[in-house]
C-alpha cells in the first residue's frame, strides 16, 4: 500500500501583500513548508500559519531560502558556506521559536527556489545547508529531490525525497527550469494523473516522453499558482480514491 505526504509552500505573503490561500490549503495538505522571512513571510504571517497548522494537525516545515525578498528567492546567489549555514540557522531558529509558542515545532527543513535547485547539484552549498540543520537539530530531515546532492553530504541526517505533480521533468529526473516554457503544468486533470502515477507507480513522464523512476515519500503542490486550492483538493481526492494512505513523513 502506497503511503504519501502532500506538502505545499505557505506563508509566502509579506506585510499587506497576500499570496495564496494558506488556511484553505491547510485543510488539504499534510505538511506545510512555511516561509521564514528571507524570500517571503514575516513574523506575523509565520505565527498565523503555525497556529493554523497546529490547530489542524498539519506538520510544520521550515522553508529556508537565499536572502532574496525582492526576487522571491528565485535568484541564484553565491553565498560563502559559513554565511549560508548561519543564514539557514537564523531562519530555522526563528520559525521553530514561533511554532513552539503556538504548541508546535519545526519537524523538517526544505530549501526554497534557487537554493533548492542549487543544492540539488552543488555539494558545497548542499553541505552548508546540511551543516545548519545538523547544528540546530540533527533529528530534522531534509526534503529534496531524489537525485539531489543533499543525499551525498547529509552525513547522518535523514533525507526525504519528494516529487512535484505540477512541474515538468527532464529525462535525468530534474525539474525543468521555470525560465523554460511548459515548466509548470497547469491542466488540472494532467496534474491529478501525474500525482497518482507518482504515488502508486513511482514514475513520471519527462518532457521528451521518457518514463523516469521517482522514489518519493512526499508530493508537492504549489500554493502560489491560480486555482491552487482546487487543484490540491483534486490531488488529495484522487490519491485517496487510488488507495494511497495520506500521512506526513515527519
Amino acid at each position: 500500500m502506497a503511503v504519501i505526504d502532500i506538502n505545499a509552500d505557505l506563508g509566502e505573503g509579506f506585510g499587506i501583500w497576500e499570496l495564496g490561500d494558506d488556511l484553505a490549503l491547510l485543510d488539504v495538505i499534510t505538511s506545510a513548508n512555511v516561509a521564514c522571512g528571507f524570500h517571503a513571510g514575516d513574523p506575523l504571517i509565520m505565527r498565523r500559519v503555525c497556529a493554523a497548522a497546529v490547530e489542524r494537525g498539519v506538520t510544520i516545515g521550515a522553508q529556508v531560502s537565499y536572502r532574496d525578498l525582492a526576487g522571491f528567492g528565485r535568484r541564484e546567489m553565491d553565498v560563502a558556506p559559513p554565511e549560508l549555514t548561519a543564514e539557514i540557522l537564523y531562519q530555522l531558529a526563528a520559525l521553530d521559536g514561533i511554532a513552539r509558542t503556538e504548541g508546535g515545532r519545526v519537524a523538517y527543513v526544505k530549501p526554497h527556489g534557487a537554493l533548492y535547485n542549487r543544492v540539488g547539484r552543488d555539494p558545497v552549498q548542499a553541505g552548508a545547508v546540511a551543516d545548519a540543520v545538523r547544528a540546530y537539530d540533527p533529528s530534522l530531515p531534509l526534503l529534496t529531490l531524489p537525485g539531489s546532492a543533499v543525499h551525498d553530504v547529509a552525513h547522518g541526517l535523514a533525507v526525504v525525497a519528494e516529487c512535484f505533480a505540477d512541474r515538468a521533468y527532464t529525462p535525468s529526473g530534474g525539474l525543468v527550469s521555470r525560465r523554460e516554457p511548459g515548466a509548470v503544468v497547469h491542466d488540472e486533470e494532467a496534474v491529478v494523473r501525474r500525482a497518482v502515477r507518482m504515488a502508486v507507480d513511482g514514475t513520471v513522464v519527462a518532457v521528451n516522453g521518457d518514463e523516469v523512476a521517482l522514489k518519493a515519500r512526499s508530493i508537492c503542490v504549489h500554493g502560489d499558482t491560480p486555482g491552487a486550492v482546487s487543484l490540491a483538493r483534486s490531488v488529495r481526492s484522487a490519491l485517496s480514491a487510488a488507495g494511497v494512505v495520506l500521512e506526513p513523513f515527519a
